[in-house]
């Protein structure tokens, strides 16, 4: 059995992706996304475990369910 909750956040997620592909720069969440991208890069320099390409995945990917979260 799905939750619709479950489902709404994956059409939302897939919406706002496919918006940000199509729109650029032009879109609303495009900068939050790469502010946040850049963010974990930067965070995954300076922490020993991480490296700079999971922190700008991990901070795109935080940005992102705050923009979608709302």
């Amino acid at each position: 059995m799905t939750d619709p909750n479950r489902q709404d956040w994956v059409e939302d997620l897939k919406s706002e992706v496919s918006g940000m592909a199509k729109d650029g720069m032009h879109h609303p969440s495009t900068k939050p996304v790469l502010t946040g991208a850049a963010i974990g890069a930067v965070v995954g320099l300076f922490v020993p475990p991480l490296s700079w390409p999971l922190g700008l995945a991990a901070g795109a990917g935080i940005a992102l369910y705050n923009r979608i979260k709302k």
